[in-house]
This record gives C-alpha cells, structure tokens and sequence, in this order.
C-alpha cells in the first residue's frame, strides 16, 4: 500500500489569512463609505445654485461608523429631505430635490469593484508574505 503525506501550511493553514481578511474588509468598507461621501458631496456641489458660504448643509455631509457598517447621511439637518426630495413638502411644491444621495448610491454600486481595488491588493500581498 502506497503512503500519501499531505503537509498544508500557508496564510489558509495558518491564520493569516482569517486575521488578514477582516482588515480588508473594513479598508475596503472605508473605501467605499469616503468614495460615498465625495459623490453627495460633487452632487451637491453640481445642483445647488446659489450655495452659502461657507456651503452648511454640504459642510453637515459625514460618515458614521457603527461596527463594519458605515453611513453616509447629513447629520439629521431638518431640511435634508426636502433636499433629497423625500420629504413631504416635495409632494407639494415644485421642488422635486436634488436626490444627491439617490444618485451617489447608484454611481457607488457600479464603481465598487474599482474602489476597493487598492484593499484587495493589500489583501493579497499580506497573504502572499
């Protein structure tokens, strides 16, 4: 009867790649939550006409963490949902919003693989060590 030896070793075998998978997660949850921000931000930027200065509500535009989760909101400013256009007021006026954070959220969605790339590459080079 023949003998088989199976020697595993390696960043599966040996923990490294457990420990290093939930620092990529949470750069690349960074990534995305920053590549967020700047989205509302530019769209805000490019909708509102007559901005104050210094901008407030763009100024309110933050991240919240909470755990591996991470928010993008206005820090509860009254008038962000009329802003947005979710607001009861909108169903009334002419003003429709400006779905800054709507619009954010689909240009996100499409551009995550590319903006985690970086986390990904720190990834696979604190594995490969």
């Amino acid at each position: 009867m023949d003998e088989v030896q199976v020697i595993a070793n390696g960043p599966l075998f040996d923990g490294r790649a457990v420990t290093q998978l939930s620092v990529f997660l949470d750069e690349a949850v960074d990534l995305v939550a920053a590549a967020a921000e700047e989205a509302v931000d530019r769209n805000l930027a490019a909708s509102i006409r007559h901005p104050s200065s210094p901008p407030r509500y763009q100024s309110q535009i933050n991240i919240r963490h909470d755990g591996l989760d991470r928010v993008v909101n206005d820090n509860g400013v009254i008038y962000g949902p009329w802003l947005e256009g979710v607001g009861s007021r909108n169903a009334t006026t002419r003003f429709k919003g400006y779905s800054s954070f709507r619009r954010a959220r689909q240009d996100i969605e499409q551009r995550v693989p590319v903006i985690v790339q970086p986390a990904l590459m720190h990834f696979i080079e604190a594995v490969s060590r």
